[in-house]
């Protein structure tokens, strides 16, 4: 896969369907890489007439590490200390734009992605057509906190082997994904040995983390989005309940919500055609 410079840092991103179609920008969420989002899934939208990117968020995967700065300590102080915060990693995802000479695109973010494509929206207004939050957040700290057993898998040592990390893999995604649909135990062992292979970086998890907590709430700055906005959120999901879907979309003028029985914090595949669909009626929108 390629790699560019934006924004001071190297990110590797890639790339699906017609360079000369509508930019559809995907950003996923925390520890993740760009093979959170499938392949099929991204090939479905670029046969929608997207040209869809995606690429791995700083601190993961194959761009740039910021293992100079250390791991954070202060999860548990407020305030907290952040080596860098959100709007640093929109303006990653802006980079990303500006290096691929793209004025303006589409974004599509996943739990923390979504609060990026946020955070995009309200920083760089004149960058976005549309904005589409999946299972995510406004940051406000009045909304319900994840579950338990969620919040366990998400704070539990990190794994230290090959092996380890893709059971942690599995233990993770049963725990937090959609009740309601099928899990693919095969595909996520090996989406999870992928990650591995391309760039295992616990550290850099334990940083975003810290960006989400130091960034805090965006609710009264979305007020000011003036684009056509989704936001697609599961009724079942533990880690970002479904109250923060709620909340996002009312804080977003004029952004529908799409709810979902049975959908957890994860983007199961027979929901992929919905997902499409809503997306590319929201981008035929502008």
């Amino acid at each position: 896969m390629p790699n560019l410079s934006a924004n001071g840092i190297r990110i590797e991103y890639e790339e699906f369907g017609d360079r000369s179609r509508p930019p559809l920008l995907l950003i996923m969420g925390l520890g993740a890489q760009m093979i959170l989002w499938p392949e099929e899934f991204c090939e479905q939208l670029a046969g929608r007439g997207h040209r869809v990117i995606r690429f791995d968020n700083r601190d993961v995967g194959k761009s740039t590490w910021f293992d100079d700065l250390g791991v954070p300590d202060a999860l548990m102080r407020q305030p907290v200390a952040a080596p860098y915060l959100l709007r640093d990693m929109a303006a990653d995802a802006v980079g990303v734009l500006d290096a691929l000479g793209i004025d303006t695109a589409h974004i599509v973010g996943a739990s923390m992605g979504g609060m990026i494509a946020q955070s995009v929206a309200i920083d760089f207004p004149s960058r976005v057509r549309t904005v589409t939050s999946i299972m995510s957040s406004t940051g406000n700290p009045d909304l319900p906190p994840a579950s338990p057993d969620a919040m366990g898998v998400l704070l539990a040592p990190p794994p230290t082997t090959r092996d380890e990390a893709i059971e942690r893999s599995v233990s993770v995604f049963r725990t937090i994904g959609s009740p309601g649909f099928p899990f693919d135990e095969a595909e996520m062992r090996e989406r999870a040995a992928r990650a591995f292979d391309r760039g295992f970086n616990p550290a850099g998890t334990v940083r975003q983390l810290v960006a989400i907590l130091a960034s805090g709430s965006r609710k009264q700055a979305l007020g000011a989005v003036r684009v056509p906005a989704l936001v697609i959120h599961g009724k079942d999901d533990p880690l970002v309940p479904f109250p923060a879907g709620q909340d996002t979309a009312a804080a977003i003028p004029g952004a529908e919500l799409l709810a979902i029985d049975g959908m957890g914090h994860d983007l199961p595949r027979a929901l992929w055609p919905r997902f499409v669909d809503r997306i590319s009626a929201l981008t035929a929108r502008a």
